[in-house]
């Protein structure tokens, strides 16, 4: 097959005259807007962190091409929406996936192909995978300390959420999973909230087999996760919310080992039934009148024989369901906490942690978290830690451009497509490199906005 750079195609009749297409403007690339992201990963030490991180078991006599640039490849390469090495082979001498290698973007050597991509993917074992992963929570933790450092951060709330990831071929530890009806690995991510911020931040994410229970591994990444937020935000109250695969009496009891504030979901049993049956008998008389959605809130005492006897507060919900051409569907739920808020607003507490499934979607759908297509486990869980490191780049992008506005939080997909994939024609001299961008780009001042909070001043 030809290179799509020599060939020609023409429509004939759009116009009153021919119209020809053909990929052969040298120095143009449509990533123009990512530099941006070099000069976010500058500021947070991101990808230098994540590399310094690795071992480099290559002889130095050979190495063409360093971690850190193989580090920046994939991270910058994520972030512009291509999430295979494959891609590499169309990409490495693109201008500006150069220049965001600090690569003269013209004349510079060409990066990393897939073959040296795959082999990087490959290299890191255990240990290196679990450095990396405790410099990307660093690197988050830190960021905020210094972001926040103008105000005392009153409280951090945690939230675990574990999601489905697809598997396709040979992957090793992927396993059939009934629940999902699907060959598939079980990632564990972890995000933080300060205050009533509304960015859930990723601070970890851990790669499962298919058959991992929901809390399998949560509490060794809180052991990891909580002495460093308690020392860089020594006066904050911890907060922690979790669904209902988390509530095993062992996490229980370490969150109030812990001194967390929890809001638990918990399954339901016959006693908790027989509890909310005369909630849930109000709310369907109050349905029938009304022909609409009806809830209350109450609250019991509740001892489980697995938690020692030990009674703990349960906030209950009751609810009639009515959704047009439906039947009435009673819905009953119930969380078990620790804190003393009113059943309604805490139950609320509880619900705002479902924010956290539009961060998964955006990892998922944005980002292709769920390419986890390499045949060994490892090489999986670096493509998950690197894909996080393109989300956390994202996060700050959307937190600064949203912290002095009311404006909406765009989506991972919508700041790529309008901050990132804007064409370029790159210029470069001895004095200076000049990117041009098309004068009538509709997001140009959020562009410039960002530019300059990443160190770039106007001249």
């Amino acid at each position: 097959m030809a290179n799509a750079g020599t060939q020609c195609v023409v429509f004939p009749e759009l116009l009153d005259r021919p119209i020809q297409a053909l990929f052969d403007e040298p120095g143009t690339s449509v990533d123009g807007g990512a530099v941006l992201l070099a000069g976010l990963d500058r500021g947070l030490g991101l990808t230098e962190r994540l590399a310094g991180a690795l071992r480099d078991g290559r002889q130095p006599g050979k190495v063409v091409h360093g971690l850190v640039d193989l580090v920046r490849q994939r991270v910058f390469g994520l972030a512009c929406g291509y999430a295979d090495c494959n891609d590499a082979s169309a990409l490495r001498h693109d201008p500006i996936q150069k220049l965001l290698l600090e690569r003269d973007p013209l004349d510079g050597a060409g990066l990393a192909d897939q073959s040296t991509l795959s082999r990087f993917e490959n290299a890191p074992g255990p240990r290196d995978l679990y450095r990396m992963a405790s410099a990307l929570t660093g690197v988050v933790i830190d960021q905020n300390r210094k972001r926040l450092r103008s105000r005392r951060v009153k409280q951090i709330t945690i939230d675990l959420d574990p999601t489905e990831d697809p598997t396709h071929g040979h992957q090793q530890l992927a396993l059939f999973n009934g629940h999902y009806d699907a060959w598939c690995y079980l990632p564990l991510l972890a995000f933080v909230t300060f205050d009533e911020e509304p960015e859930q931040q990723l601070v970890a994410a851990i790669l499962r087999d298919g058959l991992a229970a929901a809390s399998e591994g949560a509490i060794p990444l809180l052991r990891r996760l909580l002495p460093r937020l308690r020392q860089a935000f020594p006066r904050a109250r911890l907060r922690i919310r979790l669904d209902g695969g988390f509530a095993s009496p062992e996490m229980l009891d370490y969150l109030e080992r812990e001194r967390l504030e929890y809001i638990v979901a918990i399954g339901r049993n016959p006693v908790l039934s027989r509890t909310i049956d005369p909630l849930m008998g109000r709310v369907r008389c109050a349905s029938e009148q009304s022909g609409l959605t009806e809830t209350e809130f109450g609250e019991t005492r509740y001892a489980a024989k697995s938690w020692g006897k030990k009674q703990r507060r349960v906030v209950m919900k009751a609810e009639v369901v009515r959704l047009e051409d439906r039947s009435p569907r009673d819905n009953a739920r119930f969380v078990v906490t620790n804190l003393r808020h009113s059943p309604a607003n805490l139950y609320q507490l509880y619900r705002d942690r479902g924010d956290s499934e539009n961060r998964i979607k955006e990892l998922k759908n944005d980002l292709e978290m769920d390419r986890t297509s390499c045949m060994r486990f490892l090489a999986n869980q670096l493509r998950v830690l690197l894909t996080a490191a393109a989300f956390v780049l994202f996060q700050q992008m959307r937190i600064r451009l949203t912290r002095r506005t009311q404006e909406e939080r765009p989506t991972v997909g919508t700041m790529r497509l309008r901050l990132l994939k804007i064409a370029a024609r790159v210029e470069s001299s001895a004095r200076r490199m000049v990117l041009h961008f098309a004068a009538s780009h509709a997001w140009a001042t959020q562009w410039m906005q960002l530019a300059r909070s990443c160190g770039a001043a106007l001249v």
